[in-house]
């Protein structure tokens, strides 16, 4: 009898959330429910119900929004989460009127015994505020079975919320580690590092008289922006208005009644000042609710400020003024196109007056970085921490989940699954089990040097790979060296817009533009702090070298 096996309806790699009935013996528990359309969730029919209970790890909408539809088709259905993640939920259904209390409550680092033998323990995941880890145990007279399902976790400490507590769980030895594999074998600078870069281009901005603009999702990200704005040394104290607007301003009333729930030194900081809600210290931090529509228009267009805002909202209402210039900030979703940037992109692509925007200058979309996942170090850190016998990858790319599976240093000591939707995974455990083969993972081509040109050639077994498009883009690639490796890098459009745009700096000026190391609008100076990072082309730091007459 196989006593352990896991069926996804939803796997993260494209669009869809994440929903995955986990069976332990004669028990089956649901692992979240972000789908779109519960459809395969009704046709179960092999029990009145589609499980026995659902555990969801926390409130973003990937992982919880088709919570309400399975209430209502199965109200008898008892739903899960921590106390936080209850509070958080119905900002998932802002057009519900009235959404019902159905999920409930359960706490921290305490098992509960959901039915005989069946228990299950909240561990903080970091990630999101009221966000959990879940180490469910199945207990039979031979042995217990354990499955950890790390949800969506960070073992950083971001401005909210402390990251999971990886020092308690070393040794756990689960039979089954279910983990998240967004940002793949990727590799990040730590977040604080992510935070100041991002806040030094925000301060740049501002200084050179530019308004931001930073579309976010309702939970998490912009509350976290407006928490390192209140917090962080280029902005405290300084002359300058924040506006929070739509279901971010919503997320952060809600924040502020669960206070007791936050980090120590949030708590700290809300006894000194308030936490957002604040026009007497600067910066100040404003609804867009507290003033009539006139007025905010002039406020914005008379002086640069911030403006943080839901994903969907209509950002012409903001940024459409002659006399503002603006830097609209997107965050960078490693592998695939964000939420947010999709959403963003769109907007801009099927809107006349913010197109005129961006042609006119007065207008300037970049991406950035501030994770909320582990990267490739973190996961795998964890992964060897825990020492489970099978590994399920799950959330994110299917390209990024290979490169996980293809690691040596995973395949030589774990059972290793990638599973694909719909598609049942049998966990045996104790029993003998052949590794599947690595997916391939690299392309041998060949070389050709010519008068005036070398020419690459790859098998065409490479354009399958979803990354493909990023890198074929424009059909214009940039090649640089990394120690003895090539590496191709593809200039997508946007980069090819900015390069284009940017006026050119005088040859004379020490800045990024003019700088040796600066290729592709990125620093490739080991020696600078920049290393790797996308720069702005008027930039400057220690080690600047200048490019030679000749070059220029």
């Amino acid at each position: 009898m196989v006593e352990l096996e896991c069926l996804p309806y939803g796997v993260g790699h494209a669009d869809e959330g994440i929903c995955l009935l986990l069976r332990m013996g004669p028990h089956r528990i649901l692992l979240d429910c972000g789908l779109e359309n519960i459809a395969p969730l009704l046709a179960e029919r092999d029990a009145p119900l589609p499980a026995d209970l659902v555990l969801c790890t926390h409130a973003h909408p990937d992982h919880a929004k088709g919570l309400l539809s399975l209430h209502y088709a199965f109200p008898q259905l008892p739903i899960y989460a921590s106390e936080v993640t209850t509070e958080l939920l119905p900002l998932n259904w802002p057009k519900e009127a009235k959404v019902p209390q159905f999920c409930q409550a359960l706490p921290w680092r305490s098992p509960v015994e959901f039915r005989e033998g069946l228990s299950a323990e909240l561990i903080p995941a970091g990630h999101l505020p009221g966000a959990a880890a879940l180490l469910l145990t199945y207990t039979t007279k031979k042995r217990a079975y354990t499955v950890f399902y790390t949800g969506d976790f960070l073992l950083s400490n971001s401005r909210l919320v402390d990251g999971l507590p990886l020092e308690d769980l070393r040794g756990l030895k689960p039979d089954v580690l279910i983990v998240e594999g967004s940002y793949g074998t990727a590799r990040f600078s730590h977040r604080r590092q992510q935070e100041n870069l991002l806040a030094e281009r925000i301060y740049r901005a501002i200084a050179e008289g530019q308004s931001v603009l930073l579309p976010t999702p309702t939970l998490g990200l912009g509350q976290e922006l407006l928490m390192l704005l209140r917090s962080h040394h280029h902005f405290t104290g300084r002359d300058l208005d924040i506006w929070v607007d739509g279901t971010v301003a919503s997320g952060c009333d809600i924040y502020l009644s669960m206070l007791s729930h936050f980090p120590s030194a949030v708590q700290n900081f809300a006894r000194h000042q308030p936490l957002f809600w604040d026009e007497r210290i600067r910066p100040r931090v404003r609804r867009f609710i507290s003033l009539a529509p006139a007025k905010i228009s002039n406020h914005l267009g008379s002086s640069a400020s911030i403006v943080i805002t839901n994903q969907d909202a209509d950002l012409s209402q903001y940024c459409c003024s002659d006399a503002a210039s603006w830097l609209l900030l997107l965050p960078q979703q490693p592998g695939r196109l964000g939420s947010v940037e999709r959403a963003v992109m769109q907007m801009l692509e099927s809107t006349p007056a913010l197109q005129t925007q961006i042609q006119a200058g007065r207008l300037t979309v970049e991406n950035y970085l501030l994770s909320d996942h582990c990267d490739g170090a973190g996961t795998t850190q964890l992964i060897h921490n825990l020492r489970p016998q099978h590994v399920v990858f799950i959330h994110g790319s299917l390209a990024y989940l290979n490169d996980l599976t293809s690691l040596e240093e995973l395949q030589n000591r774990y059972h290793l699954h990638t599973p694909s939707l719909g598609a049942q995974v049998a966990l045996p455990i104790g029993e003998t089990f052949l590794q599947p083969a690595a997916p391939e993972a690299r392309y041998e081509g060949e070389i050709i040097e010519m008068d005036t040109a070398v020419l690459i050639s790859l098998p065409n077994a490479i354009v399958t790979d979803p990354r493909w498009q990023e890198i074929a883009d424009t059909g214009l690639v940039e090649a640089r060296w990394q120690g003895e490796e090539l590496v191709l890098h593809g200039i997508s459009q946007r980069e090819l817009l900015s390069q284009s745009t940017e006026a050119p700096m005088p040859t004379n000026v020490e800045c990024c533009q003019n700088c040796i190391h600066c290729r592709g609008q990125r620093c490739w100076n080991q020696a600078s702090p920049m290393f790797g990072f996308r720069v702005s082309l008027d930039g400057y730091c220690p080690v600047f070298e200048g490019i030679p007459n000749s070059e220029n």
